[in-house]
């Protein structure tokens, strides 16, 4: 029976690890396409090219894994079922289960590596990717104005004729700050480069000319000339220090972590509710009083300072929403591995199929009715329509139960699926037919 699970399992590593590498090339190929714009106008050093796209490999097999189990599933249990392989088996009493057991097992292994993975690989990777993101995103200042239009930046506005590489020409600014009548800066030419660790921006300017107004008589009007001035942009960094941003967002935390924020803003809703109550007695207090005029002022606070509380107490439950839907979603997408391959077995076996194309194309399908599904019930749970774990597990629930019943339709013996027959049938049905 060894020599049986050893040959299931090879049969099945191979094609693994074909669709891995082939899904995960599809998905940095549509990284490099949003990346592209940044690369060429940053001038980004091959260094930091690599570093970005190693970085985003983990978010990206996160995805790849499940679907390249589940494509790898469908081509080997098809190309057993094309050879007649499973006819051999069954002739010597082997069942479907058997044959599924080794790589249920496997993916089972694979699951539990993947909540390791999302839960202490995945979000340190990310938060290391979004500091790069951002420090890539700074790394040429002037990039970040358009010229021929009024480019807002805090209380400036920029306007730039034309900017050839890193420096601008036909400079006009309109510094607002620290004046209610705005300070109008022309240059012929300048540039704009990070101060401060990258915290600040300041522009140098050349050849140019100064107007302002004064602030106590605004009837004198000043203008200066210029040969070289620099204009100190403050807070207009990526705010990082040198080791980058210490914010995490969802995405960057592990499952304890995200718990432990849940916790903190439970007890923190507790808190409020008490002060919501006091302030709900008090106003039960001042409007059952009939033997004293009440005043309205210091109802209208209580209610002012109820609605306060009230949204707080909002906010605070969609933040415990957005975390719980995270923390099932890491366990969720994990154990989908498993699932896929309840869905891959019998239908590569029904289907007979063990091309690449048609492969690729069904559990391309099926990936996406699974991750939209996924999708959709996560922007639910946010608006707190359905619980977060039923938004995230539901599509788990679903394709497991369909998973089992093909597994036992496929034992029964009952009738295979021509998807050709099928590709036709719907290409007919919606008026066009492939030549």
């Amino acid at each position: 029976m060894k020599i049986l699970e050893r040959y299931i399992l090879k049969e099945n590593f191979k094609p693994f690890v074909v669709s891995l590498m082939v899904t995960t090339f599809v998905m940095l190929l549509d990284k490099i396409i949003d990346l592209l714009n940044l690369i060429i106008e940053k001038h980004l050093d091959i260094v930091t090219i690599v570093s970005i796209f190693g970085l985003s490999l983990p978010f990206i097999l996160a995805l790849t894994i499940p679907m390249a189990i589940l494509l790898a599933s469908i081509m080997s249990f098809g190309r057993l079922s094309v050879d007649n392989e499973l006819i051999a088996f069954k002739s010597c009493g082997i069942n479907i289960y058997t044959l599924l057991k080794p790589t249920v097992i496997a993916a089972l292994f694979i699951s539990f590596f993947m909540v390791y993975f999302n839960n202490a690989v995945l979000p340190e990777t990310n938060h290391i990717l979004k500091n790069m993101m951002i420090k890539a995103n700074y790394r040429r200042p002037a990039t970040a104005i358009v010229p021929g239009t009024f480019n807002t930046m805090k209380n400036y506005t920029i306007y730039v004729k034309e900017r050839i590489d890193d420096e601008l020409f036909g400079i006009l600014i309109y510094n607002r700050e620290k004046t209610k009548f705005p300070q109008t800066i022309s240059a012929e030419w300048g540039r704009i480069e990070l101060a401060n660790g990258g915290n600040s921006l300041k522009a140098i300017l050349y050849n140019g000319q100064m107007h302002e107004r004064d602030q106590k008589n605004p009837d004198k009007y000043n203008i200066s000339e210029f040969k070289k001035f620099t204009l100190n942009l403050p807070d207009l960094g990526f705010k990082m220090n040198k080791e980058g941003t210490d914010y995490r967002g969802d995405r960057e935390l592990s499952s304890n972590a995200m718990q432990e924020i849940v916790d903190e803003r439970k007890i923190k809703i507790e808190e409020i509710q008490l002060e919501i109550d006091k302030i709900q007695l008090s106003i039960t207090e001042i409007n059952s009083n009939d033997d004293e005029p009440f005043d309205k002022n210091e109802l209208k606070k209580h209610y002012n300072r109820l609605n306060l509380k009230q949204d707080k107490v909002v906010t605070l439950e969609s933040d415990i929403r957005k975390y719980q839907v995270e923390i099932h979603k890491k366990y969720a997408i994990a154990f989908a591995c498993v699932i896929f391959v309840l869905i891959g077995a019998p239908i590569g076996m029904m289907t007979k199929t063990s091309g690449v194309g048609m492969s690729f194309s069904v559990s391309a399908i099926v990936f996406l009715i699974y991750y939209g599904a996924l999708t959709l019930g996560e922007e639910l749970a946010d608006k707190g329509v359905v619980s977060p774990f039923l938004a995230m597990w539901i599509s788990n629930i679903v394709f497991s139960i369909i998973g089992i019943y093909l597994v036992v339709i496929s034992v029964k013996e009952m009738k295979t699926l021509d998807l050709t027959k099928i590709k036709d049938k719907i290409t007919n049905f919606l008026g066009f037919g492939i030549k």
